[in-house]
């Protein structure tokens, strides 16, 4: 997808039941318009993913999955693989912090789902950063660095233009604390030279790199602003109907027309 189009990603988290998802999701439908130079994507719960598909417009909206596993079939109770999700989902999250830091998983299992999305026709969405701690001691380089090797080892040059990666640093989800936008293009940068690195400049210079971090509709213009930054990974103020429409309305402004 080219680097024209701005991606703005509602990240529902453990929120809004079926019935509610699908009230929301029309109050939504009433109030983001459609751009053809943006992609606007929500993601709901596991549960409520499939009734949505049923519902939304396409033209209006793309779904991702919060999760999935990295197994296409088998024995694996409980589990929902990108293979169950083809034909609902467009794009699915990988390597979210809170799977990461709450759910322990590992690197290998991020790169292992990075694969089971491209293999399904899904474009995965490498979330990527540093926690507090890290930051302190002056690792986000190298966090960046390893979260990148560690999700991307399989991945081709040619694969790689499906993928997006989500900045998003520990220390800013559900804090209430910002990162500033020259943190922002400090941290874009290193993702750019990394993968510059791996795969050359010119795949390197095409992926579609977003920001997350308690973006609010008041903060969303200032990260848009920013060259590096093709598109924003909104939390909290996803839930809020009026706040996501500003901030798609935002991202709108932002592109070059």
């Amino acid at each position: 997808m080219s680097r024209d189009k701005k991606l703005i990603i509602g990240n529902w988290k453990m929120n809004l039941g079926v019935h509610d998802s699908s009230l929301f999701l029309h109050r939504l439908a009433g109030t983001v318009k459609i751009h053809r130079n943006l992609e606007v994507i929500i993601a709901p719960t596991m549960l409520a993913l499939q009734t949505l598909s049923l519902q939304v417009n396409y033209k209006q909206f793309k779904l991702a999955a919060q999760n999935f596993y990295w197994r296409d079939h088998g024995a694996f109770t409980g589990e929902v693989s990108a293979t169950n999700l083809r034909g609902i989902v467009q794009y699915g999250l990988v390597g979210h912090s809170e799977r990461r830091h709450v759910f322990n998983e590992t690197d290998k299992d991020t790169r292992a789902k990075v694969q089971a999305a491209i293999r399904n026709g899904i474009r995965p969405i490498l979330c990527v950063g540093e926690t507090t701690n890290e930051r302190t001691a002056g690792e986000t380089r190298d966090v960046i660095h390893d979260q990148l090797i560690g999700g991307l080892a399989n991945i081709t040059s040619e694969e790689l233009s499906q993928v997006v990666i989500a900045y998003e640093p520990v220390w800013a989800i559900g804090t209430g604390k910002n990162a500033v936008p020259t943190d922002v293009t400090e941290a874009v940068v290193t993702i750019r030279h990394q993968l510059k690195h791996l795969y050359g400049a010119k795949a390197a210079n095409e992926v579609q790199v977003l920001y997350g971090g308690s973006v609010t509709a008041d903060s969303a213009a200032d990260y848009l602003a920013l060259d590096e930054i093709d598109g924003l990974l909104v939390g909290g103020a996803s839930l809020d109907e009026k706040a996501f429409s500003t901030i798609v309305e935002k991202a709108y402004n932002s592109v070059k027309k």
